[in-house]
């Protein structure tokens, strides 16, 4: 249903994406679909939170290889490009549609899914945050705001989702080198 889901939501857009084309699309009706989520915006959120989790953990098994941190900040920057095709329009709805988070939601299981889709937002801006602050302390790039710094980093990096499209044209193996090259030069990383 999540494949669904983020197939609509990435191609048509959230707002334009109804939960019947989601049933439609995955040989349920609609009814059968609210066993699932209680809404519209609750299937977001759990898509959002699967696609954070995703990342805290692409996150945590680079930092677990122990690289310098030069070079943990290289991978990671290039990771965030180089991600399967339907991670691309995951990445897009998550980027586009992070600001619904905000707000509360009404039922409570659409509340329980916002609340934890928030967490590992929150989650990814602490894993950089802390990252960053450690480089900071090892003299990788100098003392700065390491909670803007890790923002800006994630704004960059996430920016890619609302234009790229694959096939079109450049590919993701570009756009990580380029992003990379420039986004270390951006954090003060020495070449």
């Amino acid at each position: 249903m999540l494949a669904a889901a983020t197939r609509r939501f990435g191609e048509s857009g959230y707002d334009a994406t109804k939960l019947a084309d989601i049933a439609r699309d995955v040989g349920i009706g609609t009814t059968a679909l609210y066993h699932y989520f209680e809404s519209k915006d609750h299937c977001l959120f759990t898509l959002i939170t699967v696609a954070m989790k995703e990342t805290h953990g692409r996150f945590g098994e680079t930092i677990a290889r122990d690289l310098p941190t030069r070079l943990a900040l290289e991978e990671l920057i290039k990771g965030s490009f180089l991600v399967p095709a339907d991670h691309v329009l995951r990445s897009r709805i998550v980027v586009s549609e992070q600001g619904r988070l905000a707000n509360a939601a009404h039922g409570k299981r659409e509340e329980e899914a916002r609340l934890e889709a928030r967490d590992w937002v929150r989650t990814t801006e602490a894993d950089w945050q802390t990252l960053l602050a450690g480089a900071m302390g090892e003299g990788v790039i100098e003392r700065q705001d390491p909670r803007l710094l890790a923002r800006a980093v994630l704004g960059v990096l996430s920016s890619v989702w609302h234009w790229y499209r694959p096939g079109g044209m450049v590919e993701l193996g570009e756009l990580s080198e380029f992003f990379t090259t420039r986004t270390l030069r951006f954090i003060g990383v020495a070449p």
